[in-house]
């Protein structure tokens, strides 16, 4: 019986180091991706299994863009940026984003002078394409 639990407990410890360093792996990839020059918003992170779900804001062209990169090997490498917003009339601001199973969600704030209106934008194919920006404040059904 003692044989038994000392080996349960070693099988424990292992998975528990294994997950550990495979999260620390993942943290650092994000980390490093997220350093570079392109990021100078706030950078938000969703990870759902080996899929990485990157969005921030960037005021690189003179107003906030909301931008998103995605990684499907947990953070080794990450496909081009991919400008959600695309917002010329307004600053797209506070990104936050969302994965499960399969679908993500990234909403953000667009603002001006006159605006200032959370929209979102949805993805049900792992990140890979995004619906068309949906206005969350807007009166009647959505979508």
């Amino acid at each position: 019986m003692k044989k038994k639990l000392v080996l349960v407990v070693i099988v424990m410890i292992t998975l528990g180091t294994a997950v550990i360093a495979t999260t620390t792996t993942i943290q650092q990839q994000v980390c490093a991706v997220t350093s570079k020059r392109d990021f100078q918003g706030g950078t938000q992170t969703s990870i759902f299994e080996n899929d990485v779900y990157v969005a921030w804001w960037t005021n690189k062209t003179g107003n906030d863009e909301v931008m998103y990169r995605l990684s499907s090997d947990a953070g080794k490498t990450f496909t081009d940026k991919v400008n959600l917003s695309n917002s010329p009339n307004s600053d797209s601001v506070d990104v936050e984003i969302s994965a499960d199973e399969g679908r993500v969600a990234v909403s953000w704030w667009e603002r001006n002078q006159t605006l200032n209106e959370p929209v979102i934008r949805i993805s049900n194919d792992n990140g890979k394409t995004f619906g068309p920006e949906l206005k969350l404040a807007s009166d009647g059904p959505i979508g």
